[in-house]
């Protein structure tokens, strides 16, 4: 096992490169590791310069992440090496919470209305209590800390009302993929959602971010909305993310 220096992730991202759009959730992490994006993960390997299994973990001597809470994520081409360095304590707490994903991958074509073009706009840490309100997975403080990290380090765009106000938004999580796409129920069957959809595919195409995102299975609505903007699924992947509570 090896914990990857700055250097070395930068040959790692190359590496992922090759192998999307199932090695995507880690390379999203090490893309932004690589553009000095702020992380609180560690990037480990089971060898090197040669590798099969490359795993993303949360920093656990980093008070943000929490004593009780960490992720990991991880791509592999050997899953029998896999399960070698998932057993092995030294890589993994299993006392601890912990998050794993792969990906499944989409990629856009739109172009956005003129019309709205002048409410469009980023978030900005005034809006970290609406967004957490209305996250399905916030709420908390936990989520509040969450947010407020993604809208001050990372890409963000919304549309706003009359008075300035966000009415729909959309993020990019830490592994560079996109989410929290919400619009306000009274606002809602105005495409609002193609819009942001198509501005950030956009400004990441630009700032050198890959462009993908993560759909549960039974969210037909975002499913729609994105195949009907050119987004291409990769029908034999899937993402997941698993829980233990001990």
């Amino acid at each position: 096992m090896k914990i990857l220096s700055k250097a070395e992730i930068v040959t790692a991202e190359k590496v992922l490169l090759k192998h999307l759009p199932r090695s995507f959730k880690v390379y999203g992490y090490l893309r932004a590791i690589n553009k000095d994006r702020p992380t609180v993960v560690e990037v480990l390997v089971d060898s090197w310069p040669e590798f099969k299994v490359i795993i993303c973990r949360s920093k656990c001597e980093n008070e943000s992440v929490g004593k009780t809470r960490k992720k990991v994520s991880y791509y592999c081409t050997d899953e029998n090496a896999l399960r070698k360095m998932l057993v092995d304590a030294d890589v993994i707490d299993w006392s601890t919470y912990f998050i794993i994903g792969d990906s499944h991958h989409l990629l856009p074509e739109q172009e956005v209305p003129s019309q709205v073009a002048s409410r469009i706009s980023s978030l900005d840490l005034s809006h970290v209590d609406l967004v957490n309100k209305t996250w399905k997975f916030g709420g908390d403080e936990k989520g509040y800390s969450s947010i407020t990290n993604l809208i001050t380090n990372f890409p963000s765009c919304c549309i706003t009302d009359e008075h300035g106000q966000p009415v729909s938004w959309i993020l990019l999580y830490d592994y560079c993929a996109m989410g929290l796409l919400y619009t306000l129920p009274e606002h809602r069957g105005k495409g609002h959602a193609k819009v942001l959809i198509s501005t950030m595919a956009r400004r990441l195409i630009a700032e050198g971010f890959p462009v993908y995102c993560f759909i549960e299975e039974d969210n037909t609505l975002s499913y729609k909305a994105f195949t009907n903007l050119g987004f291409i699924e990769d029908p034999t992947y899937r993402a997941a993310w698993l829980e233990f509570n001990f």
